[in-house]
């Protein structure tokens, strides 16, 4: 199984860059990890929220196949500990899918489109994270999912 993490608009912090990286290059023990950043739209101040969605959500759809499990990071998705994470993670390996898109939107959100194209919704705080942290996070609690399921010990119980 493949893990993609797909999010909108450029990390502009280099040390949150150093430690995405970091977490990218640890993944790699355990699985093919792809990032793919969709950079901001242009000129979004001519457009209403709704518009900036739907165009981001375009964007969003062409890095996606058919085949696909699309889960958004959403602020009323489900919610894990990392213990149970990594159990999600180990079904969706059991499962036979091919590649597991995890998606971050655009400071509004998904467009409707994107809620319908997608199997899941995973809220990693009730708290509110700049894109660009939520980025940090999720590699980092797949990193710590898969070190779980290895029994190392970077997740201590």
């Amino acid at each position: 199984m493949t893990i993609t993490l797909i999010a909108i608009g450029k990390t502009d912090n280099r040390e949150l860059l150093t430690l995405i990286e970091e977490y990218r290059k640890r993944l790699g023990f355990y699985i093919k990890f792809n990032f793919e950043v969709i950079p901001d739209i242009k000129k979004v101040k001519n457009l209403s929220e709704k518009q900036q969605k739907e165009k981001e959500g375009e964007l969003i759809l062409k890095k996606v196949n058919s085949s696909d499990m699309v889960v958004l990071l959403d602020e009323n998705g489900k919610q894990f500990t990392s213990i149970h994470f990594s159990e999600y993670l180990q079904k969706q390996m059991n499962s036979g899918i091919k590649n597991l898109v995890f998606v971050i939107g655009g400071p509004y959100g998904f467009s409707e489109g994107i809620y319908k194209r997608s199997q899941g919704k995973i809220s990693l705080s009730k708290m509110t994270f700049s894109h660009q942290m939520v980025r940090l996070f999720f590699i980092e609690q797949l990193y710590r999912g898969f070190t779980i399921l290895k029994n190392e010990p970077y997740h201590h119980r």
